[in-house]
């Protein structure tokens, strides 16, 4: 008998190697799992289609842009013709440059199978590198349909990037807080987008009406603000086939009548073309009004998070062929107004317009307006449902308003808490001017968090030229640092609002992630061991009582010390016994044939079983409509498909014997442990009643199969199905732990605030996961514990 196992395992014991054998990871359960999806191909008609579509649901915020970039470059007038070519040149390269170049042609291909986002980022380079603060993935995950990935070679530059980054843990940290950062700031861009949209097409009325009150104008703001968060819950499913006509005409309509501006007032401002006027702009010293300027780029970093319907090309379509165009001709056509009428910079939209025209534009307008403000509360809903998922957000209720698509989903708690901040903003600031400084805040910090974000991506994941990415990176962050630079004079003037509303929300992401961390870890080192379990006996010590317990756990191997908490205070368990693990991937979606992950765990008379539940960040419980009918029905099914391969290896087996001996556990060690019988990755045990070690048999001759008598098996396929279906038949139970995190008493301060008071508040408000599973209250059982951090 060879020796080099035990040899091997011994600086860690006999007892943790027969552990880690009887408790093997789901590779073979991943295995079987086959894939049934191919990669979606478009016609071009129907990828036209899809461009025109997109343009309701991804350029509504950018497009809206024209109604304030002015006023806001020149809340105090113009003094020098050539500052207005200045100003437009500037517009012009920056829609060139970020949204056409960066965001259409590159960023965008960055998307997560379709999803945009920081977090579609960040779930991109968690697949690619262990960055997950929470490890509970394992190398079955890989095999997702979903979890594309690639390998690296030991001497390539991203192999050695990634080895850099995996080397110690602040880098993860300081990974995670750059994308919550990028988070929150585009939560804020959830609050100030339907703030200055829906006030700026407001404006228009006191155009037409001069000698009305500015209380007005916030007053209809306001009230079409209540009106539109009022409506978030039906969702855009029913309304938003009206949303791609609207736009379109918007467009048409502000391209139009730039072009009419531009030939009936000054064509001279045509120019602005010329880089040249740039350079003379700054150097006249308008350094502060770099912060107007960058509102024409505003509803970029809304694009890419609300990528989630359309195939990029649709989306580049739409805006090369549309968007583009029309927005140039939008903001060269209010140049040449203004050129002539360097008074009405203010509501310079709105004076620029044709008088024949003006009520009917005004209406598309605020229609545009609430368009785009639409499309930045649904982003927000879709991001923090991905921060949700991957433990980085409290729970909350999720509720899909689309049959259709999976994306579109509402969150009461948010849009609530969104519509009183925006009409704080609206009702407090009172001007375009201080919100726009806000809002501009708010967007430059999203875009140089993507661009970060997008170095590892293009190294990494796309592996990329080295000086390619340089070059992206260096483009993108001289404009971003410029603007940036611009917008911290603006801090004071309202730029302070987004940076306070992020750090609320920030700390709340952090403490929640960090107590979700410590909640995994406490889950992992106090987990039980498996060779002590089954050495309790079938019986596991205790009276097996009729019914099925779901004993919920974060761990996808290990016995939770939840169970053994509860077996050690009470005398009974449940005939049938199954360890849940529910966990969220870094990917969007897992399809639902690859979703659960059934093993038996111990012989078969043990009737103890492991489920692992996988998630994407896109994917609700809510669409499980009865999650423990799933379970009870995978669990059927992995029966039947064990018993049909039950018996039928070349493989070693295993049986039970009535001695624990010191020489049976040195012979199940150094046997070949990964050629156990198994049917959809369960170990195929024979069953006596009586015994409660593990020995291997004699193996049979090579090529003669096993075929076993009725004696020996512990029940056909028919009797097992039966036992279960009784179960079901006298009860489920769900056993969920209730953990409570606590501070040690020598920890300092700020830790003792944000565990004893931020998480614990948050603890208590948020849904609690008997809820989350749609677990009936009168068949729950909370088995508390308490964890000091």
């Amino acid at each position: 008998m060879a020796s080099g196992p035990i040899e091997e395992e011994s600086c860690k014991g006999t007892m943790w190697a027969l552990d880690q054998k009887l408790d093997q990871p789901m590779d073979e359960e991943a295995g079987r799992l086959k894939n049934m999806y191919r990669e979606r191909k478009f016609s071009y008609l129907l990828v036209l289609r899809l461009a025109f579509q997109s343009l309701g649901v991804v350029f509504g915020d950018l497009g809206t842009s024209p109604l304030y970039v002015f006023y806001n470059t020149f809340p105090h007038g113009v003094d020098d013709k050539e500052d207005i070519i200045g100003a437009l040149s500037l517009i012009i390269y920056s829609l060139t440059l970020i949204p056409l170049l960066k965001y259409v042609f590159i960023v965008l291909r960055a998307n997560d199978g379709g999803q945009g986002g920081t977090f579609a980022l960040y779930s991109l380079l968690c697949r690619h590198a262990k960055v997950n603060t929470i490890p509970n993935q394992h190398r079955t995950d890989e095999e997702l349909t979903t979890y594309s990935r690639r390998t690296y070679d030991e001497s390539s530059l991203a192999a050695k990037i990634k080895k850099w980054i995996e080397a110690h843990s602040y880098k993860k940290n300081i990974l995670l807080i750059l994308v919550l950062i990028g988070t929150c700031m585009a939560i804020g861009d959830g609050i100030l987008t339907p703030a200055i949209s829906v006030l700026s097409a407001s404006g228009g009325i006191k155009v037409d009406h001069p000698k009305m009150s500015n209380d007005v104008v916030i007053l209809v703001a306001v009230v079409i603000l209540v009106g539109l968060f009022s409506m978030q819950h039906y969702g855009t499913d029913k309304v938003g086939w009206l949303f791609a006509p609207i736009v379109l005409l918007w467009f048409i309509l502000i391209g139009s009548i730039g072009a009419l501006n531009i030939w009936k007032y000054d064509s001279s401002v045509l120019k602005a073309y010329s880089p040249v006027f740039i350079y003379r702009y700054l150097k006249k010293g308008h350094w502060a009004s770099l912060g107007g300027i960058m509102l024409s780029i505003t509803g970029t970093e809304a694009l890419f998070a609300d990528l989630c319907h359309f195939p990029v090309l649709a989306v580049q379509i739409a805006f090369t062929c549309i968007v583009f165009p029309c927005l140039l001709l939008a903001y060269t056509g209010q140049a040449a107004y203004i050129m002539n009428h360097q008074g009405d910079v203010v509501n310079a939209f709105y004076h620029s317009i044709p008088d024949g025209i003006y009520w009917p534009v005004f209406i598309v307008a605020t229609l545009a307006a609430i368009i785009a403000s639409q499309a930045t509360i649904s982003a927000t809903f879709s991001i923090i449902k991905q921060a949700l998922a991957l433990g980085c957000f409290p729970r909350v209720n999720v509720v899909h308003t689309s049959k259709k698509f999976l994306g579109q989903i509402y969150i009461p708690d948010i849009n609530w808490v969104l519509m009183i901040l925006c009409i704080a903003v609206t009702a407090g600031f009172k001007n375009q001017s201080q919100i726009g400084n806000a809002y501009g805040t708010a967007v430059v910090i999203v875009m140089l968090v993507t661009t970060l974000l997008m170095i590892p991506i293009m190294l990494l994941v796309w592996r990329s030229h080295w000086i390619l990415v340089i070059l992206f990176a260096g483009l993108s962050l001289l404009v971003e640092l410029t603007y940036f630079s611009a917008v911290l004079f603006k801090i004071d003037q309202g730029g302070w609002v987004p940076l306070v509303i992020a750090a609320a929300f920030l700390v709340i992401m952090y403490v929640w992630h960090y107590g979700t961390v410590k909640r995994y870890e406490f889950e992992m080192h106090s987990k039980v061991s498996m060779a002590w379990i089954l050495g309790l006996g079938p019986s596991l010590g205790l009276v097996r009582v009729p019914g099925i317990g779901f004993v919920y756990t974060e761990l996808a191997s290990g016995v939770p010390h939840i169970f053994s908490h509860f077996i050690t205070n009470l005398p009974a368990i449940h005939s049938v016994v199954v360890f849940v693990c529910v966990k969220f991937l870094p990917v969007y979606t897992v399809p639902v044939d690859e979703r659960f992950l059934v093993k038996r765990i111990g012989p078969k008379n043990f009737h103890m079983f492991r489920c692992v539940a996988r998630y994407g960040y896109k994917d609700l419980h809510k669409k499980d409509e009865d999650f423990e009918k799933m379970l009870f029905d995978n669990l059927l099914l992995f029966v039947r498909l064990e018993s049909m391969m039950d018996g039928y290896t070349d493989s070693e087996e295993y049986s039970l014997c009535g001695q624990q001996t010191e020489k049976s556990i040195d012979l199940l060690l150094t046997d070949n442990y990964d050629s156990l019988s198994s049917v959809a990755g369960a170990e195929d045990y024979t069953n006596q009643s009586t015994c409660d070690s593990i020995v291997p048999v004699k193996s049979l001759p090579r090529g003669q199969s096993l075929v076993k008598s009725s004696g020996q098996t512990s029940q056909s396929m028919g009797d097992e199905l039966e036992f279960l279906n009784r179960c079901k038949e006298a009860g489920v139970v769900h056993i969920l732990g209730n953990t409570v995190v606590r501070a040690r008493r020598d920890s300092s301060l700020i830790k003792k605030i944000a565990v004893d008071y931020i998480y614990a508040f948050l603890r208590r408000i948020c849904r609690e996961n008997s809820v989350i599973f749609h677990v009936p209250h009168e068949s729950l059982l909370n088995v508390g514990q308490v964890f000091y951090v």
